[in-house]
């Protein structure tokens, strides 16, 4: 037995798209606000919710090309097209519909992509800013050394000896 599937079925799935991709976007924000607002304990409980939301977000995208694969094997195209291709195919009143879904759906995927980089970005210029504090505070405690990808990085020397307090 086949499912016939309708590009309402495939509007649906691109609004479920759309909405994962829309939180996860919020998400990374948020992660943001707590770097800046020195939050650390809100952004480590916001790594977790976002890994959750990746794969919402990856559930998503897989149901719907699913769902667009077997829309066009009814069609009698190959199961890997994509439904741009397919919109010619599609009754003429639903293609602004699912155009313009489609266009959100890679908007949002361009945002998270831009602001996954810049939250890597930050978070490691975060990591290098405090590793210098740590150098000023501790010198000789940490040497630099080389990580298996060829990136730089601090190990501590010796153990880390205890704030004194003067006088």
């Amino acid at each position: 037995m086949t499912m016939n599937i309708t590009w309402e079925q495939i509007a649906e799935c691109l609004r479920d798209e759309v909405q994962e991709y829309g939180d996860m976007l919020r998400l990374f924000e948020e992660q943001q606000e707590c770097v800046f607002k020195r939050d650390p304990g809100r952004l480590l409980q916001l790594i977790e919710v976002t890994k959750d939301a990746a794969q919402r977000a990856e559930n998503a995208r897989r149901r719907r090309e699913q769902c667009v694969s077997s829309f066009a094997s009814e069609l009698g195209r190959a199961a890997d097209v994509t439904l741009r291709s397919l919109l010619p195919s599609i009754e003429d009143e639903a293609r602004p519909l699912l155009q313009a879904l489609i266009d959100e759906v890679n908007r949002l995927i361009h945002r998270v992509r831009r602001i996954t980089r810049q939250n890597h970005l930050l978070l490691s210029r975060t990591v290098q800013l405090h590793q210098g504090l740590l150098r000023q505070f501790y010198p000789g405690a940490f040497t630099s050394t080389y990580s298996a990808f060829g990136r730089l990085s601090m190990a501590p020397a010796a153990p880390l000896p205890a704030f004194r307090a003067a006088g």
